[in-house]
């Protein structure tokens, strides 16, 4: 598992792309499969930054990323206020684009992108996000 510690800043947004963009095509992702966890990642990212730390520089985003035979899975960490995803309510994605609701589109198009999405927060640990793709070609 690798693991690299971000400022909890928009700056940080292109390194953390990076990062988690090289680790998918280790994992053997094809550019769409990258794709969608490179923008999950980000839009967790920058949830973490606007929600859970209230604006910028107020606390870093540990990202953990881990290729198994199975799955790849990217664990994103702060220590912000509690998230709770079942507060968070679905989207009517059946309007019209311009009747979209901006809140909780993020985190329905990160659960339609990842293959499993885990929330956990403790209050000694914080926020743990757990997203998980399965690898090409594997069995689930």
């Amino acid at each position: 598992m690798q693991t690299i510690t971000f400022p909890g800043r928009f700056e940080s947004l292109d390194n953390i792309r990076e990062f988690v963009v090289q680790a998918a095509k280790q994992a053997g992702f094809d550019e769409a499969a990258t794709y969608a966890v490179e923008l999950s990642v980000d839009e967790a990212s920058t949830n973490i930054i606007e929600h859970a730390y209230g604006g910028e520089g107020k606390g870093d985003i540990i990202i953990s990323v881990e290729i198994t035979d199975q799955d790849f899975i990217v664990i994103l960490h702060d220590h912000g206020k509690p998230f709770d995803p079942s507060k968070v309510p679905v989207p009517n994605h059946n309007v019209p684009l311009e009747e979209l609701k901006p809140r909780g589109v993020g985190l329905f198009l990160i659960q339609k992108m990842m293959d499993e999405v885990q929330f956990e927060f403790t209050p000694d640990k914080g926020n743990i996000l757990t997203l998980k793709k399965h690898r090409p070609g594997t069995v689930q």
